[in-house]
């Protein structure tokens, strides 16, 4: 691996250009190097890498359509509301969704004004329609998301909190407009949660062991109880076992937890939206958990976790579900803080594939990592067939890249994870501690993994490899030199 001190010095001497007319140069000898990679066993680049992604965007777009809503709108403040901040506008939104739903469905329409509200919940062919100046306070008081809903925690599945703005079992529904939706956390309400006393055990954290113990006891689902009494933070917006679903234009902020969380969909658009979630802990930005189909595209995260994660169920639970998350597109996305850019896992138990990220801009000391799966020995399941294409990294506070199936240091156990076939062509970053660290399992490596045509400069160290199998370099420069593959 070619890195060190005396490296840097020679790119901040010879800047950037010199760095990509090396990588240039080598693409000269590519030909020759794909030519014997068939027969040397070495996973070879695409001939088109930029291709191969059109083509496997297509595929996943091919599940993907916009749903489409009846022309009737409903005014939420004919039905009551007043935007004024402090009056209790739950019944009212209640009131103008059933309205709606019972005409055949249409947008419920929320003009400009501060709404203070509870849960909202959404039915069958409603799109919640935010015009620009209108804002949605959810309450800090938890009894305003009561009674439970069918939900998931961390992967886990249980009865608990009604997250802020929920839907279940639905058909063609919608969140759009220009508005906020606000879920009102701070450090006095929901997120105070994870701090335990004088050091000891958080609330929430008891709370999560007893579900994951219910959860490998077997315990049925609906005796899994929480909510009134307990400590499990629910996510701002969850949908859960819908199809046609649309997240679009809106800003989101504050959340209890995760930000925007789809749970066992299929054919889900987030598109254009601001996620504006920055100091929240686990205030995950976009977690498409056990979905298929779903478009990401031309979105804004700063977030206090990470930025886009695709997760699969946890452990035991996520075994008894098995429904993996595939299919998915992030594009033309620009990610300003967090734990990852574009995250795969923890939650990988019932497996993800079939993700492409491609023209997205990751640029903050904020954002420890531009590329991140995470997954460990107690998870199992799978990550395969992901592809990233045309990255631009400035900064990030940590590695650019990173596969570590030790999360949480767990790194023994009975259901190792089986990653491989990852493949990042095209990135380019600026600043980072190191350009990647890769770390598998002694007993099931990481296995195939390409990186083609990218450039990392200004690195503060060498890349780390450990139980890697595969790993093949093509054209990549670190600090100004080309690096060599075990390849």
């Amino acid at each position: 691996m070619v890195n060190g001190p005396g490296r840097r010095a020679l790119l901040l001497t010879a800047g950037s250009t010199a760095a990509l007319a090396l990588a240039a140069r080598t693409a000269q000898a590519a030909g020759r190097e794909d030519a014997g990679a068939a027969a040397s066993g070495v996973p070879a680049a695409p001939a088109d890498p930029r291709a191969a992604a059109d083509r496997q965007a297509a595929r996943i777009l091919s599940g993907v359509r916009t749903p489409r809503f009846p022309r009737r709108r409903v005014l939420v403040t004919d039905h009551g509301a007043v935007g004024d901040g402090s009056t209790d506008c739950t019944a009212a939104f209640r009131r103008a969704i059933e309205h709606c739903a019972a005409a055949g469905g249409g947008h419920v329409v929320v003009p400009p004004g501060d709404y203070l509200t509870g849960a909202i919940r959404l039915r069958d062919r409603i799109d919640l329609h935010l015009r620009e100046g209108a804002t949605l306070r959810f309450s800090q008081d938890p009894a305003a998301y009561l009674p439970v809903v069918y939900t998931r925690y961390e992967g886990t599945e249980c009865l608990n909190y009604a997250p802020p703005l929920y839907a279940h079992g639905c058909r063609t529904i919608a969140v759009t407009g220009r508005g906020v939706i606000d879920g009102q956390a701070d450090a006095d309400h929901w997120w105070n949660w994870t701090k335990g006393a004088g050091g000891g055990p958080s609330p929430e954290g008891v709370d999560k062991r007893k579900l994951l113990e219910w959860a490998e006891a077997g315990v049925p689902v609906a005796e899994r109880v929480f909510g009134a009494g307990y400590h499990l933070r629910p996510s701002l917006i969850q949908f859960y076992d819908c199809r046609d679903v649309l997240i679009e234009g809106v800003t989101v902020k504050n959340s209890p937890m995760w930000n925007i969380h789809p749970v066992l969909c299929r054919n889900v658009t987030v598109r254009g939206v601001t996620v504006d979630s920055p100091v929240g802990p686990n205030n995950d930005g976009c977690n498409p958990e056990s979905c298929a189909h779903v478009l990401i595209q031309d979105c804004v995260f700063d977030t206090g976790d990470d930025c886009v994660a695709f997760k699969a169920g946890k452990n035991a639970d996520g075994r008894r579900v098995n429904v993996p998350c595939e299919h998915a597109l992030v594009e033309r996305c620009e990610m300003r803080a967090g734990h990852g850019g574009v995250t795969i896992g923890s939650e990988t138990t019932g497996g993800v594939r079939d993700i492409l990220a491609r023209d997205c801009r990751m640029d903050s000391p904020q954002l420890d990592r531009a590329i991140r799966i995470k997954s460990n020995p107690v998870r199992g399941g799978y990550v395969r067939d992901i592809t990233c294409h045309d990255i631009t990294v400035g900064q990030v506070g940590d590695a650019v890249i990173e596969i570590a199936l030790d999360y949480e240091r767990v790194e023994t156990g009975d259901y190792y994870p089986d990653v491989r076939d990852i493949a990042v062509h095209r990135l380019t970053a600026r600043t980072g501690r190191r350009p990647w660290n890769l770390i598998g399992n002694d007993a099931n490596p990481v296995r195939d993994v390409l990186f083609s045509d990218c450039v990392f400069t200004e690195m503060a160290g060498p890349g780390e490899v450990r139980n890697v199998t595969g790993l093949v370099l093509r054209r990549v420069v670190v600090d100004g030199q080309e690096a060599a593959s075990d390849g």
